[in-house]
């Protein structure tokens, strides 16, 4: 029996719910007794236990009515206006703020409002003022906002707070008088009893979380100019440091968690007033008791605010008292963020009393540090070694002891950057010669040991030549050893240090010529070296001492400017690097043709840059090749190539210092990430907090179709979501993109695809741009981003027999139609790897064709609106020297060197 009337009840209910969704859907002239009607019924089927899942917004509109019998119904019950102020914050659209924008103020600030609607609607306003921040018109309600801070029901202060720290944010001005009554409302709670606030009181904690807000409130304002106020918000700062040396009344977590955030944030707010020394050094005395703690959480929090602290006048000092226990925290840690913390504190709290003790004990951790900060570490040491170096043999010594301890993590602008200072200084040039001569006799020596070595010794060795032990001869047969243990940039450097031996110890110059002239001869894979060794060796037979002496003088000092290791820094590590300004008075840069702070292998010598007629009386241009005879300075092979030693488009036909800026520019964030997306079409593009963009790819021909999938990561909706495109000027003639709309709001959690189609109208070398802006929180964001399209994603494999290749590959003989490069592997060579990237390049993989099995040969056709571009390609792997060489032919001479380039980044 109870089942069949259980039966009936949902029945008449469910039929009763459809008439009334149909009368408000579909009944448009429902007047105010039939709405009362209905919400009515509602509100009693609500009552018998049933879900509701529309009708909120009637109930919310009978608020908006003018009779009061109406009215009297949309104020039936607070639950109920709770729940619809609920509903109107979870959906926030843009056309919910219009729309009770000017009511829900109105609810907020009335006296006839109960606490727990009030509570409601100042955190429905802050959601939907966080959509749109219009909302909340300027001068209209700000005073009465403002004193819900003294309403007497803590919750509705509660909400207020989070609501006024967002208006504060966008309009600190029109929101200033908020400064007083949070300082006043700070002193009742911290002040208060266990029974005050027994309500509000979380394990013997009063309102820890309104302490919190308030206390982050006050910190979007300089201190109060009112003396007053001031003194009575130092009060509070200094009861909350009191209290936290009190014993603690529970041994429970939760009762030392609310504890410690406020005390937490009672110090951030004494950091950022940055005014009172008193609370400064209780302050970081408190923290440095939390050093010790065993807690992790606690010490790595204790570690994070002194590194503020460390940057106060005031406090710097009191943090100094601490230095023993942090560096026993760097060793000993377990945790590698608080290690990481603890290094960062170190660096903050160097000056000149104790630099020195600070960097020994950064190089003694360094040599079994994480290797996750090992990069950051150096050059930190090099910073501090730098700033406040009074004597600077021991900056040398300390940069060389970088180096032999962690030189796989010395980047190029620390090795630069000694070099630099000591061509600068007199005072420590016979120092850093006889040192870092000592130090290249180390069996095992790293080769930026060997460039800085090379460099010194090149400009400077004359002034340690005296001793036997480091004669002329010494020196070149220490730098000789080392030389096939190098890298091709690194033998670039040391055959310039070999002419400039010429000219410093003519004693020693026919066995450096030897050296010249074996690698002149010598087939090697690299071209630059062979054609350096040749160029130098002509110099030193046809130039006269007075000529060498000339061309090869000591680099001159360079001119002034600050260090970018300190740049480096802040870039790997934003916010966390306190502005330490490095000035040196003699920052050098060098004055010949190389570009920011990379240092020229010599004055004299490189045929990229140098014409030969400079060198050797000759009027060849820079980019001719050698002038090594044919059999020595050229190779040839089966395919008929002959590769001049001194090729153009050889990619070490720099020096080795601008070889090597190039390349770190062009790994910049999205160059790097465009070469991922070379050889696949599908994949993540990019990847933050917030989003993260996904790429599906497709072509045909000379067309293209990209579908790019934006999904937001966050909580809360990205409001003002705009993709749009840019492209060069380069780029707008030659391809054609056509970008479909999004929604501008891209929920919570939710994903949306945007189609972009895509026509080749000729070929191209540059990339479109995708500039992404969006507003989260309330903050405006923007993304930039290279769109994955690149030549090659237009190819046509193209099958060809090995008749039809050679044929093909001999009419495309010419020099404008060719294109060459040979490099050293960025990895293990893995010719499974290759082969998948070859495939995925574009190009058709033709086997059996070359007679060396690893050897890669490619055929293919680019395909634009205005031509067909035959492309052939070979890859010739040398497994043992870890060297490529890439060779491309095809009819048009960008579309060589573009296919050319986008290739030998893969490897």
């Amino acid at each position: 029996m109870v089942s069949k009337s259980k039966e009936a009840e949902m029945k008449r209910i469910n039929k009763e719910l459809a008439n009334i969704r149909s009368k408000f859907k579909g009944d448009k002239t429902l007047d105010g007794y039939q709405k009362k009607k209905y919400v009515c019924k509602l509100l009693f089927i609500f009552l018998l236990g049933h879900d509701i899942d529309f009708g909120h917004m009637e109930a919310v509109n009978l608020l908006s009515s003018n009779k009061y019998s109406e009215k009297q119904i949309g104020y039936l019950n607070p639950v109920h206006v709770s729940l619809a102020l609920q509903c109107i914050a979870n959906i926030g659209s843009k056309e919910m703020a219009e729309a009770f924008g000017h009511e829900i103020p109105k609810l907020l600030v009335s006296g006839d409002t109960m606490d727990v609607v009030k509570q409601s609607a100042a955190l429905c306003l802050l959601r939907l003022f966080r959509t749109s921040q219009e909302i909340i018109p300027s001068g209209e309600w700000t005073s009465r906002i403002i004193h819900l801070l003294n309403d007497q029901h803590m919750g509705v202060v509660t909400a207020a707070t989070s609501l006024i720290d967002s208006l504060v944010k966008k309009n600190p001005d029109e929101y200033k008088g908020c400064i007083s009554l949070a300082v006043s409302r700070l002193s009742r709670i911290v002040t208060a009893s266990y029974t005050d606030l027994q309500d509000y009181t979380y394990y013997f904690v009063p309102a820890p979380w309104l302490s919190v807000k308030l206390l982050r409130l006050l910190q979007n304002y300089p201190p109060p100019e009112d003396p007053g106020v001031r003194g009575r918000l130092n009060e509070c700062l200094e009861t909350i440091l009191n209290k936290a040396q009190e014993p603690p009344k529970s041994k429970k977590v939760q009762h030392s968690n609310a504890k410690n955030a406020v005390l937490f944030e009672a110090i951030s707010l004494i950091i950022h007033n940055d005014t009172e020394p008193n609370l400064l050094v209780r302050a970081c005395n408190q923290l440095g008791q939390f050093l010790s703690n065993r807690e992790t959480n606690l010490r790595y929090l204790a570690l994070e605010s002194m590194c503020l602290l460390a940057t106060s006048e005031f406090s710097h000092d009191a943090v100094k008292k601490h230095q023993e226990v942090v560096i026993l925290s760097m060793k000993m840690e377990k945790d590698v963020s608080v290690r990481q913390q603890a290094v960062d504190l170190l660096y903050a709290m160097c000056d000149k009393s104790n630099a020195e003790e600070i960097v020994q004990e950064m190089l003694n951790y360094l040599e079994t540090a994480d290797y996750s900060i090992r990069e950051e570490m150096v050059l930190k040491v090099a910073i501090l070694a730098e700033k406040y170096a009074t004597d600077y043999t021991w900056y040398v010594d300390v940069i060389l002891n970088l180096i032999r301890i962690a030189g796989d993590y010395v980047s190029e602008e620390v090795w630069y950057r000694v070099i630099q200072i000591v061509i600068n200084r007199d005072d420590v040039q016979g120092y850093a010669a006889k040192t870092v001569f000592e130090a290249l006799q180390a069996p095992a020596c790293h080769e930026n040991m060997v460039k800085v070595g090379g460099y010194i010794l090149g400009e400077f060795g004359n002034l340690i030549a005296g001793d036997q032990r480091s004669s002329p001869a010494v020196q070149f047969q220490l730098l000789h050893s080392k030389y096939h243990l190098c890298s091709p940039m690194t033998r670039a450097l040391l055959l310039s240090t070999y002419i400039k031996f010429v000219n410093l110890f003519p004693e020693i110059k026919a066995h450096i010529q030897d050296v010249f002239k074996t690698h002149s001869n010598l087939r090697s894979a690299d071209a630059e070296l062979q054609q350096r060794a040749s160029e130098y060796l002509q110099l030193s037979i046809i130039a006269s001492t007075d000529v060498l002496a000339t061309v090869l003088e000591e680099m001159p000092a360079f001119p002034e400017r600050e260090s970018s290791i300190l740049a480096v820094l802040k870039k790997k590590k934003p916010g966390r690097v306190p502005d330490n300004e490095i000035k040196e008075g003699k920052s050098p840069v060098p004055t010949t043709n190389h570009q920011d702070e990379s240092l020229p292998t010599t004055q004299v010598v490189n045929s990229a840059n140098v014409s030969s007629t400079d060198l050797l009386g000759l009027s060849t241009p820079p980019s001719s090749q050698p002038t090594a005879p044919a059999a020595g300075g050229a190779l040839l092979d089966m395919f008929g190539d002959v590769y001049p030693t001194g090729s153009p488009n050889n990619i070490n036909n720099l020096p080795p210092a601008a070889s090597s800026t190039h390349n770190s520019k062009k790994l910049v964030f999205p160059l790097a990430l465009l070469t991922l997306f070379v050889c696949k079409n599908n994949g993540v593009l990019f990847e933050n907090d917030l989003i993260q963009i996904g790429v599906k790819s497709e072509f045909r021909q000379n067309l293209g179709r990209l579908g790019l999938f934006y999904g937001n990561k966050t909580s809360f909706s990205l409001q003002n979501f705009a993709p749009t495109i840019s492209c060069p000027d380069s780029l707008v003639s030659k391809l054609n993109v056509q970008v479909k709309p999004v929604e501008p709001v891209l929920e919570a959690g939710a994903q949306i695809q945007q189609m972009i189609n895509v026509e080749c109208v000729e070929d191209f070398t540059d990339t479109p741009t995708m500039i992404i802006t969006f507003i989260y929180n309330n903050v405006p964001q923007k993304l930039t981003v290279r769109l994955p399209l690149t030549v090659n994603k237009f190819f046509e494999p193209t099958e060809m027999n090995g008749e039809s290749f050679f044929a093909r590959w001999k009419n495309l003989g010419g020099n404008q139609q060719r294109s060459q490069r040979i490099f050293k592997a960025a990895q293990p060579m893995d010719l499974t790897a290759v082969r998948t990237k070859i495939l995925g390049f574009g190009m058709q993989l033709l086997d059996g064709i070359d007679p060396n099995p690893d050897n890669f040969v490619c055929a293919g056709i680019i395909h634009t609106r205005t031509q067909q571009v035959g492309c052939l390609l070979r890859l010739e792997p040398n497994k043992q020297a870890q060297m490529y060489r890439l060779t491309v032919r095809s009819s048009k001479e960008t579309v060589s060197q573009e296919v050319c380039e986008l290739l030998m980044d893969q490897f």
